[in-house]
């Protein structure tokens, strides 16, 4: 069995904050707020030579008064089953609870290794009073302060008989070289769903309600001879709507997962079209050179007889501009159609990004458009492009080598991208080009 340990527990007992000390990266959020924690967040860790891998979950609650409580169970269920060892984590300030003798009840019944854990024992008036737990008959409780790290190591020693000497985990293999591929956009437009229908499992959360992701969670895929790793992030709203810290934190950990993605798939809402933000989300993938693929969600919802697919997309055609080298695809999470055409569509973007030109090829096919459309002279300065080659880098970028590069207009630098794109496939791809002298 893979060496997976689940923190579980009920809410705001500190289940994150170990998380992220034990993975050494602040990659769960952690507020004081209750449930801040939803889905399964993966990440792996090492201690004495052996790596596992270590689930965040949602804190227990059988409210069911809130709306998320049984997604927020199911996600736990499923992080103890495929666990090989649970840490059960409870509250040493609050003292033993009945919530958390029927949560152990629960637990004992997977049978699995369980370590009890009493967090915030920062002080000793605290650890005193941690004797209690022993009536969860779940054996001695590991005194630890998560958030200075204060017993963890004893923690992480009672650990290692559980653990196998190699063990390929889903987070290991997701620090490997396999493309990198973001689900991006607002709030509600299934980000969740989409990938729970790609996965054929309930991966993540989903419900009506607005920012139920909170967490950017990285997900191994390998189906149909494809392999990569799928990051779901939080749904962006505009910065002036965003009002909690935990939001504010949810947004920054999306725009991280832009930064680390090799691929985004920036995803709409059919019936609301594109709108300001998901035009901001674009420009700011753009910016960040990363390869692009428009996800048009929902499309089963859209009335076929009033609108037509080819009128829907050059209407948002029109709208994108100047970005309008993304592809489109018009998907339903819910009904299925279309997801894996997306998936082969981020792949065929993945090596655009990467498509190398020679530079014999580049002047062969450039050269002739350049003399057919020469630069407009500027202050009677007549521009000469002598050659072009792609420059050695990740992403596409273009130099062209002239005696006038400061004189070279901004609308004559749109023509030659334009060129290049007509003549090579950089579809979904941003490119870039710069003039220098020669």
């Amino acid at each position: 069995m893979a060496n997976i340990v689940a923190i579980v527990g009920k809410s705001n007992v500190g289940k994150s904050t170990l998380f992220n000390r034990l993975v050494e990266k602040r990659e769960a959020i952690t507020d004081s707020t209750m449930h801040t924690t939803r889905d399964r967040h993966y990440g792996v860790a090492q201690w004495s030579g052996k790596h596992f891998t270590v689930i965040d979950t949602g804190g227990y609650i059988d409210d069911k008064q809130y709306a998320l409580a049984p997604a927020i169970c199911e996600q736990i269920q499923f992080a103890l089953q495929e666990a090989s060892a649970v840490f059960f984590m409870v509250d040493a300030k609050e003292g033993l609870t009945a919530l958390d003798q029927a949560f152990a009840n629960i637990v004992r019944s997977m049978h699995k290794p369980v370590l009890l854990i009493a967090n915030k024992t920062e002080h000793a008036t605290v650890a005193l009073s941690a004797a209690s737990f022993y009536a969860l008959g779940l054996g001695k409780p590991f005194l630890i302060a998560a958030i200075n790290g204060s017993g963890t190591g004893d923690l992480l020693d009672a650990l290692l008989p559980y653990l196998t000497e190699t063990a390929e985990t889903e987070v290991g293999i997701a620090q490997s070289m396999l493309p990198k591929i973001a689900l991006i956009g607002r709030p509600n437009v299934g980000k969740s769903s989409f990938l729970n229908s790609l996965l054929g499992e309930k991966r993540h959360m989903v419900s009506p309600m607005a920012g139920t992701t909170r967490d950017a969670t990285a997900v191994y895929y390998n189906r149909y001879h494809k392999q990569c790793i799928i990051i779901d992030t939080a749904g962006v709203r505009k910065k002036s709507k965003v009002g909690e810290s935990i939001e504010f934190y949810a947004v920054l950990r999306a725009i991280k997962a832009i930064q680390d993605a090799d691929i985004c798939l920036v995803m709409l809402d059919a019936q609301s079209g594109l709108e300001a933000q998901d035009m901001a989300l674009i420009a700011l993938a753009h910016r960040y050179k990363k390869g692009m693929v428009l996800v048009i969600n929902k499309w089963d919802l859209i009335d076929k007889a009033a609108v037509t697919a080819d009128a829907y997309k050059k209407h948002l055609v029109w709208k994108m501009a100047p970005f309008t080298y993304l592809p489109m695809l018009l998907v339903s999470a819910l009904q299925k159609q279309r997801m894996y055409q997306t998936l082969e569509k981020a792949f065929t973007v993945y090596h655009n990004r990467a498509r190398k030109i020679s530079t014999a090829e580049l002047n062969r096919i450039m050269l002739p458009i350049i003399d057919k459309v020469h630069p407009p002279a500027v202050k009677g300065k007549f521009i000469k492009i002598k050659y072009c080659t792609q420059v050695k880098a990740h992403t596409p970028i273009f130099a062209f080598f002239c005696n006038y590069p400061q004189y070279v207009q901004p609308h004559y630098t749109s023509y030659l991208e334009k060129q290049i794109r007509a003549n090579f496939d950089f579809e979904g791809v941003p490119i870039q080009l710069i003039f220098k002298k020669k």
